[in-house]
Protein backbone atom coordinates (compact mmCIF):
# COMPACT_ATOMS: atom_id res chain seq x y z
CA UNK A 1 0.00 0.00 0.00
CA UNK A 2 1.50 3.15 -0.88
CA UNK A 3 1.60 6.38 1.52
CA UNK A 4 -0.77 8.98 0.84
CA UNK A 5 0.69 10.47 4.29
CA UNK A 6 4.10 11.91 3.18
CA UNK A 7 6.43 12.30 0.41
CA UNK A 8 9.32 9.86 -0.43
CA UNK A 9 12.08 10.01 -2.53
CA UNK A 10 13.41 7.03 -4.40
CA UNK A 11 16.31 6.67 -1.81
CA UNK A 12 14.76 7.24 0.84
CA UNK A 13 13.60 4.34 3.71
CA UNK A 14 9.97 3.99 4.27
CA UNK A 15 9.02 5.87 7.59
CA UNK A 16 8.08 4.03 10.65
CA UNK A 17 5.51 6.38 11.75
CA UNK A 18 3.85 5.99 8.44
CA UNK A 19 4.06 2.74 8.27
CA UNK A 20 2.37 2.40 11.25
CA UNK A 21 -0.20 4.10 10.32
CA UNK A 22 -0.93 3.04 6.78
CA UNK A 23 -1.16 -0.49 8.16
CA UNK A 24 -3.39 0.05 10.88
CA UNK A 25 -5.66 1.59 7.92
CA UNK A 26 -5.44 -0.90 5.63
CA UNK A 27 -6.67 -3.58 8.02
CA UNK A 28 -9.59 -1.82 9.74
CA UNK A 29 -10.03 0.05 6.87
CA UNK A 30 -14.00 -2.47 6.30
CA UNK A 31 -14.76 -1.41 9.99
CA UNK A 32 -13.77 2.34 9.44
CA UNK A 33 -17.30 2.51 7.28
CA UNK A 34 -20.55 2.77 8.68
CA UNK A 35 -22.72 1.00 10.53
CA UNK A 36 -19.95 1.12 13.34
CA UNK A 37 -19.06 -2.11 15.02
CA UNK A 38 -20.84 -1.60 18.97
CA UNK A 39 -18.17 -3.66 20.58
CA UNK A 40 -15.42 -2.03 23.32
CA UNK A 41 -11.73 -2.47 21.88
CA UNK A 42 -9.41 -3.85 24.22
CA UNK A 43 -6.23 -1.18 24.84
CA UNK A 44 -4.15 -2.28 21.79
CA UNK A 45 -7.58 -2.49 19.64
CA UNK A 46 -8.32 0.62 20.88
CA UNK A 47 -4.96 2.61 19.66
CA UNK A 48 -4.70 0.96 16.66
CA UNK A 49 -8.55 1.97 15.72
CA UNK A 50 -7.06 5.80 16.44
CA UNK A 51 -4.32 5.39 14.18
CA UNK A 52 -6.82 3.66 11.25
CA UNK A 53 -8.87 6.81 11.73
CA UNK A 54 -6.81 9.22 12.26
CA UNK A 55 -4.94 8.11 8.66
CA UNK A 56 -8.48 7.93 7.03
CA UNK A 57 -9.03 11.45 8.29
CA UNK A 58 -5.93 13.14 6.41
CA UNK A 59 -5.88 10.96 3.73
CA UNK A 60 -9.55 10.34 3.04
CA UNK A 61 -10.52 14.62 3.00
CA UNK A 62 -13.80 13.68 1.36
CA UNK A 63 -14.92 11.01 3.92
CA UNK A 64 -13.08 13.41 6.84
CA UNK A 65 -16.48 14.08 8.52
CA UNK A 66 -17.90 10.17 8.88
CA UNK A 67 -14.00 9.16 10.12
CA UNK A 68 -14.65 12.18 13.01
CA UNK A 69 -18.05 10.88 14.05
CA UNK A 70 -16.63 7.46 14.33
CA UNK A 71 -13.60 8.97 16.56
CA UNK A 72 -16.05 10.74 18.61
CA UNK A 73 -18.07 7.72 19.63
CA UNK A 74 -15.19 5.43 20.55
CA UNK A 75 -12.72 8.12 22.78
CA UNK A 76 -12.11 6.69 26.42
CA UNK A 77 -9.04 9.26 27.00
CA UNK A 78 -9.95 12.21 26.44
CA UNK A 79 -8.19 12.07 22.69
CA UNK A 80 -4.56 11.92 25.10
CA UNK A 81 -3.54 9.65 22.83
CA UNK A 82 -4.99 10.37 19.72
CA UNK A 83 -3.45 13.96 19.84
CA UNK A 84 -0.16 12.24 20.65
CA UNK A 85 -0.30 10.62 17.35
CA UNK A 86 -0.91 14.17 15.78
CA UNK A 87 2.06 16.03 17.52
CA UNK A 88 4.18 12.97 16.47
CA UNK A 89 3.06 13.53 13.02
CA UNK A 90 3.65 17.51 13.30
CA UNK A 91 7.06 17.07 15.12
CA UNK A 92 8.69 14.25 12.71
CA UNK A 93 6.66 14.27 9.53
CA UNK A 94 5.09 17.47 8.21
CA UNK A 95 7.79 18.73 6.06
CA UNK A 96 7.23 15.71 4.01
CA UNK A 97 3.21 15.60 4.23
CA UNK A 98 1.70 16.35 1.11
CA UNK A 99 -0.11 19.17 0.40
CA UNK A 100 -3.81 17.91 1.02
CA UNK A 101 -2.80 16.35 4.03
CA UNK A 102 -0.98 19.62 5.52
CA UNK A 103 -4.75 20.74 4.88
CA UNK A 104 -6.37 18.24 6.82
CA UNK A 105 -4.46 18.58 9.66
CA UNK A 106 -5.29 22.10 10.31
CA UNK A 107 -8.41 20.95 9.67
CA UNK A 108 -8.64 18.19 12.58
CA UNK A 109 -6.05 20.48 14.72
CA UNK A 110 -9.50 22.95 14.86
CA UNK A 111 -11.56 19.80 15.73
CA UNK A 112 -9.08 19.07 18.55
CA UNK A 113 -9.84 22.57 20.11
CA UNK A 114 -13.49 22.36 19.51
CA UNK A 115 -13.55 18.94 21.46
CA UNK A 116 -11.07 20.60 24.78
CA UNK A 117 -8.73 16.91 23.48
CA UNK A 118 -6.14 16.33 25.97
CA UNK A 119 -2.61 17.90 25.08
CA UNK A 120 -4.04 19.77 22.06
CA UNK A 121 -2.32 22.62 23.51
CA UNK A 122 0.91 20.93 22.95
CA UNK A 123 -0.40 20.45 18.61
CA UNK A 124 -0.56 24.17 18.85
CA UNK A 125 2.96 24.67 19.84
CA UNK A 126 3.61 22.05 17.82
CA UNK A 127 2.61 23.54 14.72
CA UNK A 128 3.78 27.12 15.29
CA UNK A 129 7.45 25.82 15.56
CA UNK A 130 6.61 24.85 11.83
CA UNK A 131 6.54 28.19 10.66
CA UNK A 132 9.81 29.02 9.19
CA UNK A 133 11.49 31.79 10.00
CA UNK A 134 12.76 34.18 7.02
CA UNK A 135 11.02 32.00 4.39
CA UNK A 136 8.39 33.65 2.50
CA UNK A 137 7.17 30.38 0.35
CA UNK A 138 3.83 30.26 -0.31
CA UNK A 139 3.36 26.89 1.74
CA UNK A 140 4.82 28.21 4.93
CA UNK A 141 2.97 32.14 4.66
CA UNK A 142 -0.25 29.56 4.41
CA UNK A 143 0.53 27.99 7.60
CA UNK A 144 1.06 31.91 9.34
CA UNK A 145 -2.27 32.57 8.24
CA UNK A 146 -3.91 29.24 9.47
CA UNK A 147 -2.35 29.86 12.45
CA UNK A 148 -2.49 32.90 13.79
CA UNK A 149 -6.41 32.69 11.83
CA UNK A 150 -7.24 29.47 14.81
CA UNK A 151 -5.37 31.81 17.56
CA UNK A 152 -7.78 34.68 16.63
CA UNK A 153 -10.72 32.77 15.48
CA UNK A 154 -10.44 30.33 19.55
CA UNK A 155 -9.34 33.48 21.18
CA UNK A 156 -12.11 33.57 23.74
CA UNK A 157 -11.84 29.82 24.79
CA UNK A 158 -7.96 29.55 24.48
CA UNK A 159 -8.15 32.51 26.89
CA UNK A 160 -9.96 30.36 29.33
CA UNK A 161 -9.06 26.90 28.77
CA UNK A 162 -5.08 27.10 27.72
CA UNK A 163 -4.14 30.86 28.31
CA UNK A 164 -0.19 30.24 28.29
CA UNK A 165 -0.27 28.93 24.61
CA UNK A 166 -1.29 31.96 23.53
CA UNK A 167 1.83 33.86 24.82
CA UNK A 168 3.64 31.16 22.84
CA UNK A 169 1.76 32.41 19.82
CA UNK A 170 2.35 36.41 20.84
CA UNK A 171 6.14 35.16 21.01
CA UNK A 172 6.12 33.72 17.33
CA UNK A 173 3.92 36.45 15.00
CA UNK A 174 5.90 39.32 17.07
CA UNK A 175 9.29 37.58 15.86
CA UNK A 176 7.79 36.78 12.24
CA UNK A 177 6.32 40.49 12.06
CA UNK A 178 9.68 41.29 12.39
CA UNK A 179 10.31 39.94 9.17
CA UNK A 180 7.29 40.06 7.29
CA UNK A 181 6.89 44.03 7.58
CA UNK A 182 10.68 44.14 6.09
CA UNK A 183 9.66 42.61 3.11
CA UNK A 184 7.01 43.76 -0.05
CA UNK A 185 5.85 42.45 -3.24
CA UNK A 186 4.70 39.05 -1.84
CA UNK A 187 1.07 38.15 -2.48
CA UNK A 188 -1.31 38.92 0.62
CA UNK A 189 1.35 39.86 2.47
CA UNK A 190 -0.29 42.95 3.42
CA UNK A 191 -3.50 41.01 4.68
CA UNK A 192 -0.79 38.55 6.42
CA UNK A 193 0.65 41.66 8.42
CA UNK A 194 -2.47 43.02 9.04
CA UNK A 195 -3.97 39.52 11.05
CA UNK A 196 -0.80 39.14 12.81
CA UNK A 197 -0.65 42.95 14.14
CA UNK A 198 -4.10 42.25 15.34
CA UNK A 199 -3.62 39.18 16.88
CA UNK A 200 -0.52 40.68 18.79
CA UNK A 201 -2.05 44.33 19.65
CA UNK A 202 -5.07 42.59 20.54
CA UNK A 203 -3.09 40.54 23.35
CA UNK A 204 -0.86 43.71 24.47
CA UNK A 205 -3.65 45.40 25.05
CA UNK A 206 -6.39 43.80 26.48
CA UNK A 207 -4.53 40.79 28.11
CA UNK A 208 -1.03 42.52 29.19
CA UNK A 209 -0.83 40.58 32.74
CA UNK A 210 -1.06 37.20 30.12
CA UNK A 211 2.01 38.66 28.19
CA UNK A 212 3.92 39.61 31.08
CA UNK A 213 4.78 35.98 31.58
CA UNK A 214 6.92 35.85 28.53
CA UNK A 215 9.74 38.23 30.58
CA UNK A 216 12.10 40.31 29.40
CA UNK A 217 12.37 38.94 25.76
CA UNK A 218 8.68 40.59 24.91
CA UNK A 219 10.77 43.80 25.16
CA UNK A 220 13.45 42.87 22.56
CA UNK A 221 10.46 41.67 20.36
CA UNK A 222 8.45 45.09 20.43
CA UNK A 223 11.76 47.06 20.11
CA UNK A 224 12.39 45.53 16.88
CA UNK A 225 9.02 46.32 15.71
CA UNK A 226 9.28 50.47 17.10
CA UNK A 227 8.69 51.36 13.03
CA UNK A 228 5.33 50.07 13.18
CA UNK A 229 3.07 52.70 14.74
CA UNK A 230 0.30 50.43 16.57
CA UNK A 231 3.70 48.59 18.19
CA UNK A 232 5.88 52.25 18.58
CA UNK A 233 2.74 53.18 20.94
CA UNK A 234 2.66 50.08 23.29
CA UNK A 235 6.27 50.50 23.53
CA UNK A 236 6.42 53.97 24.63
CA UNK A 237 3.14 53.32 27.27
CA UNK A 238 5.12 50.22 28.35
CA UNK A 239 8.03 53.05 28.91
CA UNK A 240 6.17 56.08 30.16
CA UNK A 241 2.68 55.40 30.51
CA UNK A 242 2.56 51.46 32.34
CA UNK A 243 -1.12 52.72 33.81
CA UNK A 244 -2.54 52.14 30.51
CA UNK A 245 -2.29 48.43 30.44
CA UNK A 246 -4.65 48.39 33.88
CA UNK A 247 -2.69 45.59 35.51
CA UNK A 248 -2.72 46.21 39.08
CA UNK A 249 1.14 46.17 40.59
CA UNK A 250 3.17 47.09 36.77
CA UNK A 251 4.32 50.68 37.56
CA UNK A 252 7.77 50.41 35.55
CA UNK A 253 9.09 49.12 32.25
CA UNK A 254 11.96 47.66 35.16
CA UNK A 255 9.84 45.19 36.08
CA UNK A 256 9.49 43.02 32.96
CA UNK A 257 13.67 43.54 32.33
CA UNK A 258 13.98 41.78 35.65
CA UNK A 259 12.05 38.79 34.48
CA UNK A 260 14.31 35.90 33.09
CA UNK A 261 11.88 35.07 29.76
CA UNK A 262 11.44 30.50 30.48
CA UNK A 263 12.89 28.75 28.05
CA UNK A 264 10.48 27.10 26.39
CA UNK A 265 9.59 30.19 24.48
CA UNK A 266 13.08 30.02 22.68
CA UNK A 267 12.62 27.06 21.13
CA UNK A 268 9.51 28.32 19.90
CA UNK A 269 11.04 29.83 16.89
CA UNK A 270 13.36 27.09 16.08
CA UNK A 271 11.69 23.74 14.54
CA UNK A 272 11.80 20.12 16.02
CA UNK A 273 14.53 19.73 12.49
CA UNK A 274 17.07 22.62 13.82
CA UNK A 275 16.93 22.03 16.91
CA UNK A 276 17.88 18.32 16.96
CA UNK A 277 20.67 19.25 14.36
CA UNK A 278 21.88 21.69 16.69
CA UNK A 279 21.67 19.61 20.01
CA UNK A 280 23.55 16.98 18.28
CA UNK A 281 26.37 19.49 17.17
CA UNK A 282 26.57 20.75 20.72
CA UNK A 283 26.12 17.21 22.12
CA UNK A 284 28.11 14.82 19.69
CA UNK A 285 30.91 16.37 17.93
CA UNK A 286 34.13 17.23 18.97
CA UNK A 287 35.71 20.56 18.64
CA UNK A 288 38.02 20.85 15.85
CA UNK A 289 36.11 18.23 13.70
CA UNK A 290 32.78 20.27 13.27
CA UNK A 291 33.48 22.30 9.67
CA UNK A 292 31.49 19.44 7.90
CA UNK A 293 28.74 19.89 10.49
CA UNK A 294 28.77 23.64 10.42
CA UNK A 295 28.79 23.32 6.55
CA UNK A 296 25.65 20.89 6.44
CA UNK A 297 23.76 22.95 9.11
CA UNK A 298 24.42 26.45 7.53
CA UNK A 299 23.33 24.62 3.45
CA UNK A 300 20.21 23.76 5.33
CA UNK A 301 18.91 26.18 7.32
CA UNK A 302 20.77 29.19 6.64
CA UNK A 303 21.36 28.90 2.59
CA UNK A 304 19.10 31.98 1.76
CA UNK A 305 20.10 35.30 2.75
CA UNK A 306 16.90 36.44 3.97
CA UNK A 307 16.99 32.99 6.62
CA UNK A 308 19.62 34.53 8.47
CA UNK A 309 17.69 36.05 10.44
CA UNK A 310 17.08 32.88 12.10
CA UNK A 311 20.48 33.43 13.64
CA UNK A 312 18.69 35.61 16.40
CA UNK A 313 16.94 33.14 17.28
CA UNK A 314 19.25 30.47 17.63
CA UNK A 315 21.69 32.27 19.55
CA UNK A 316 18.94 33.09 22.21
CA UNK A 317 18.37 29.57 22.29
CA UNK A 318 22.01 28.38 23.00
CA UNK A 319 22.64 31.20 25.58
CA UNK A 320 19.37 30.47 27.13
CA UNK A 321 17.88 27.10 26.78
CA UNK A 322 20.78 24.80 25.55
CA UNK A 323 23.06 24.61 29.19
CA UNK A 324 25.19 21.68 28.22
CA UNK A 325 25.71 19.30 31.16
CA UNK A 326 29.39 19.23 32.92
CA UNK A 327 30.38 15.42 31.51
CA UNK A 328 29.79 17.34 28.03
CA UNK A 329 31.82 20.21 28.34
CA UNK A 330 35.09 18.21 29.83
CA UNK A 331 34.46 15.71 26.89
CA UNK A 332 35.97 17.80 24.33
CA UNK A 333 32.87 18.60 23.07
CA UNK A 334 32.65 21.83 20.76
CA UNK A 335 31.52 24.56 23.02
CA UNK A 336 28.68 26.87 22.96
CA UNK A 337 30.55 30.14 22.22
CA UNK A 338 32.43 28.36 19.22
CA UNK A 339 29.03 27.95 17.73
CA UNK A 340 28.14 31.02 18.62
CA UNK A 341 31.32 32.48 16.94
CA UNK A 342 31.04 30.96 14.05
CA UNK A 343 27.62 32.24 13.38
CA UNK A 344 29.07 35.60 14.26
CA UNK A 345 31.09 35.20 11.15
CA UNK A 346 28.18 35.01 8.69
CA UNK A 347 27.44 36.75 6.12
CA UNK A 348 24.67 38.82 7.78
CA UNK A 349 22.95 41.82 6.75
CA UNK A 350 23.80 44.92 9.72
CA UNK A 351 20.53 44.35 10.98
CA UNK A 352 20.79 41.13 12.08
CA UNK A 353 24.34 41.47 13.33
CA UNK A 354 23.14 43.63 15.76
CA UNK A 355 20.18 41.54 16.99
CA UNK A 356 22.44 38.33 16.82
CA UNK A 357 24.96 40.95 19.30
CA UNK A 358 21.91 41.86 21.24
CA UNK A 359 20.66 38.10 21.41
CA UNK A 360 23.99 37.42 23.46
CA UNK A 361 24.06 40.04 25.43
CA UNK A 362 20.33 40.53 26.81
CA UNK A 363 20.46 39.05 29.81
CA UNK A 364 23.62 40.95 30.86
CA UNK A 365 21.72 43.81 30.91
CA UNK A 366 19.55 42.88 33.72
CA UNK A 367 21.95 40.13 35.20
CA UNK A 368 20.68 39.23 38.28
CA UNK A 369 22.19 36.00 39.83
CA UNK A 370 18.67 35.52 42.71
CA UNK A 371 16.51 35.28 39.37
CA UNK A 372 18.94 34.57 36.60
CA UNK A 373 20.64 31.48 35.46
CA UNK A 374 24.63 32.44 34.74
CA UNK A 375 25.02 29.83 31.95
CA UNK A 376 22.96 32.19 29.80
CA UNK A 377 25.87 34.69 30.28
CA UNK A 378 28.66 32.26 29.90
CA UNK A 379 28.99 32.14 25.96
CA UNK A 380 29.83 36.05 25.31
CA UNK A 381 32.38 36.43 27.99
CA UNK A 382 34.10 32.87 26.81
CA UNK A 383 33.81 33.88 23.12
CA UNK A 384 35.10 37.09 24.22
CA UNK A 385 38.42 35.83 25.89
CA UNK A 386 38.75 32.94 23.52
CA UNK A 387 38.83 35.36 20.56
CA UNK A 388 42.20 36.76 22.13
CA UNK A 389 44.38 36.99 20.34
CA UNK A 390 43.48 35.16 16.96
CA UNK A 391 40.00 36.96 16.66
CA UNK A 392 40.83 40.11 18.67
CA UNK A 393 38.29 41.52 15.82
CA UNK A 394 35.20 39.74 17.85
CA UNK A 395 36.61 40.58 20.84
CA UNK A 396 36.41 44.16 20.15
CA UNK A 397 33.36 44.59 18.22
CA UNK A 398 31.60 42.71 21.13
CA UNK A 399 32.93 44.75 23.75
CA UNK A 400 32.35 47.68 21.83
CA UNK A 401 28.78 46.47 21.06
CA UNK A 402 28.47 46.22 25.03
CA UNK A 403 29.32 49.81 25.88
CA UNK A 404 27.00 50.74 23.24
CA UNK A 405 23.94 48.89 24.99
CA UNK A 406 24.89 50.47 28.50
CA UNK A 407 24.79 53.75 26.96
CA UNK A 408 22.04 53.54 25.02
CA UNK A 409 19.60 50.67 25.27
CA UNK A 410 17.22 52.42 27.74
CA UNK A 411 19.40 55.75 28.64
CA UNK A 412 16.57 56.58 31.09
CA UNK A 413 17.53 53.44 33.48
CA UNK A 414 21.45 53.41 32.25
CA UNK A 415 21.70 52.17 36.29
CA UNK A 416 19.98 49.78 36.05
CA UNK A 417 21.98 48.34 33.02
CA UNK A 418 25.46 49.40 34.61
CA UNK A 419 23.91 47.50 37.62
CA UNK A 420 22.90 44.05 35.48
CA UNK A 421 26.46 44.14 33.65
CA UNK A 422 28.49 44.73 36.91
CA UNK A 423 26.62 41.84 38.53
CA UNK A 424 27.03 39.93 35.39
CA UNK A 425 31.08 40.07 35.74
CA UNK A 426 30.85 39.74 39.29
CA UNK A 427 29.36 36.14 38.82
CA UNK A 428 31.72 35.72 36.06
CA UNK A 429 34.52 36.47 38.28
CA UNK A 430 33.37 34.63 41.76
CA UNK A 431 32.58 31.29 40.19
CA UNK A 432 35.96 31.33 37.75
CA UNK A 433 33.81 31.22 34.99
CA UNK A 434 37.33 32.10 33.24
CA UNK A 435 40.82 32.16 34.53
CA UNK A 436 41.21 35.81 34.89
CA UNK A 437 39.79 38.99 33.51
CA UNK A 438 43.51 40.31 33.31
CA UNK A 439 43.58 38.68 29.54
CA UNK A 440 41.53 42.18 28.40
CA UNK A 441 44.84 43.89 29.40
CA UNK A 442 45.96 42.61 26.08
CA UNK A 443 47.75 45.46 23.73
CA UNK A 444 45.28 43.93 21.17
CA UNK A 445 42.35 45.54 22.73
CA UNK A 446 41.01 48.75 22.01
CA UNK A 447 42.66 51.27 24.52
CA UNK A 448 39.02 53.31 24.96
CA UNK A 449 37.60 49.81 25.28
CA UNK A 450 40.17 48.98 28.21
CA UNK A 451 39.42 52.09 30.18
CA UNK A 452 35.48 51.74 30.08
CA UNK A 453 35.69 48.08 31.05
CA UNK A 454 38.89 48.86 33.90
CA UNK A 455 36.04 51.71 35.38
CA UNK A 456 33.01 49.31 34.91
CA UNK A 457 35.10 46.40 36.97
CA UNK A 458 36.00 48.82 39.73
CA UNK A 459 31.86 48.19 41.21
CA UNK A 460 32.93 44.51 41.17
CA UNK A 461 33.90 42.28 43.67
CA UNK A 462 37.58 42.32 45.70
CA UNK A 463 38.73 39.86 42.74
CA UNK A 464 37.55 41.73 39.75
CA UNK A 465 38.36 45.05 41.04
CA UNK A 466 42.08 43.67 41.55
CA UNK A 467 41.60 42.68 38.02
CA UNK A 468 40.49 46.46 36.65
CA UNK A 469 43.49 48.11 37.92
CA UNK A 470 45.47 45.78 35.93
CA UNK A 471 43.14 46.11 33.24
CA UNK A 472 43.47 50.03 33.86
CA UNK A 473 47.55 50.21 33.79
CA UNK A 474 47.82 48.39 30.58
CA UNK A 475 45.44 50.91 29.15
Amino acid sequence: MVSKLIQISNHEAENPLDITLREAFSLLERKLRPPFPLSIPTKEEYQNLNRAILYGILCEPHLAKVHIKHLHGIITDGYQYFTSLLVKIVNELYVKLVEPVKRQLIWLTHEMVNVSAVGFDGLLVALLRQIVGGDFGEENLHLCFEMVNLFSSKWFYLLEEEPLVLTGALYVFLRLLTDHFRVSNIPNMESLRKMESDFCVRMLRYNFSLCLKIGRDLVRLLQDLVRVPQFCAVLKDMLYNPSAFRVDGFTDISQLYNTPTPRWYFSLRLTPEMESQLTFLLTRVKFGSQKRYQVWFAKKFLVLPERNAVIIDIVRFICCAHHSPNDVIRSGIIPRWAVIGWLLKSNMKNYVEANTKLALFYDWLFFDEKVDDIMNIEPAILLMVHSIPEYIDITNSLLEFLFILLDNYDPERKEILHRGISAAFNAIVRKHMVQSLDIFASNMIYPILKERLGKLLRHAVPEAQHQSRNIKLAS
